[in-house]
């Protein structure tokens, strides 16, 4: 199993980097929140989880250890497999995703592309003794890439996702005015998500 991937940021797409390690390209499959931290040229260090199918390997990266085990427990619900997986952690952070599990809270976690309410109370029901109470931690304090204009990053991290051009432009609208002058593109990115599930 590959815990972890460190080395140089080679490309970055809609839906995932490239990270140069020892010489090897390998492609880790990231939320739009944790692309935006990752800028090419650049080192980075991302904890990963391996998914094997018969037809395919695939690693996913996330910002934190965290966002990680949440990733991974969610998919021991009946019926959640890891792309809905990394669309919860998109949409919810660690402790969104905790809160709402504890509150039996549906109508959080109907937010999240592919999962209805039947799936919703399913999660709450498997995973209320399992996730845990929420702890505080926050993605405000992770880094971002200083410089950047938030703006197409959250667009592009929304399209990425399946939303329209037009939508994604609405939301990054919607979302502006809370952007302040050290904007956290993950923490907007949410927000405009959550914009757009309510639309």
């Amino acid at each position: 199993m590959i815990a972890f991937v460190r080395g140089d940021v080679a490309a970055l797409t809609l839906t995932s980097a490239v990270l140069d390690v020892g010489g090897v390209g390998l492609e880790l499959m990231c939320t739009p929140g944790t692309l935006a931290t990752l800028r090419v040229g650049t080192t980075a260090s991302l904890p990963t989880s391996m998914v094997v199918r018969e037809d395919s390997l695939t690693v996913f990266g996330f910002l934190d250890d965290d966002e990680k085990q949440i990733f991974e427990l969610v998919q021991t619900a009946s019926g959640v497999g890891p792309k809905v997986a990394q669309a919860m952690v998109a949409v919810l952070s660690p402790d969104d995703l905790r809160a709402a599990v504890a509150g039996e809270d549906v109508k959080t976690l109907t937010r999240v592309p592919g999962i209805g309410q039947k799936g919703a109370q399913r999660i709450i029901l498997e995973l209320k003794d399992r996730i845990g109470a929420p702890t505080g931690a926050r993605l405000a304090g992770q880094p971002h890439r200083a410089g950047a204009p938030w703006r197409d990053q959250v667009h592009q991290g929304l399209v990425g996702l399946g939303w329209s051009a037009k939508e994604a432009e609405q939301a990054v609208e919607a979302v502006a005015p809370d952007a302040g002058a050290s904007p956290d593109v993950p923490s907007l990115l949410r927000a405009a998500l959550r914009a757009l599930s309510k639309a």
